[in-house]
């Protein structure tokens, strides 16, 4: 036992172990993305443009993302100059363009994919799929109740 027997419940302890394993998880992603010279945030990008093969908004990037849309901003800037993505203007509205994969990021989409994937059976191993439904549920009601807490600590 700890002196401070708050640090027991096992709503910190799980608050705490979501913490350690997300900043894991994340170093694991950027060593794995790196070989393509690749952030994971950039690889998201390029991955919901290869979902959306119409192309996203900046602001359906961000949304999408959970990013402000200034850094959206700069992972796309970076993208383009790399000819992974084009911004291609909107129709009838001179302010709005479409962001989308060009053929180049299509193809590096499509060469990491395959990886990524294995790299998601090699993190879950024998996890049966009904435990990760629950924790996909869990995680959920969690990303809920911080963008309320956020929401709230904003006003």
């Amino acid at each position: 036992m700890t002196a401070d027997p708050e640090a027991e419940r096992p709503r910190y302890r799980a608050l705490l172990e979501l913490l350690r394993t997300a900043d894991t998880i994340w170093d694991a992603s950027r060593a794995f993305f790196a070989r393509w010279d690749l952030s994971p945030s950039q690889f998201n990008v390029l991955n919901l443009l290869h979902l959306n093969p119409d192309g996203l908004s900046q602001t359906d990037l961000s949304r999408f993302l959970i990013m402000h849309r200034s850094n959206v901003t700069g992972l796309v800037d970076r993208l383009e100059k790399r000819g992974l993505v084009a911004r291609r203007d909107v129709a009838g509205d001179r302010r709005a363009y479409r962001v989308l994969l060009t053929p180049a990021g299509e193809r590096l989409v499509r060469e990491i994919l395959p990886r990524y994937y294995r790299g998601a059976e090699r993190l879950w191993g024998k996890v049966p799929d009904r435990r990760l439904t629950d924790l996909r549920h869990l995680l959920g009601l969690a990303a809920e109740n911080a963008r309320r807490i956020a929401a709230e600590l904003r006003h």
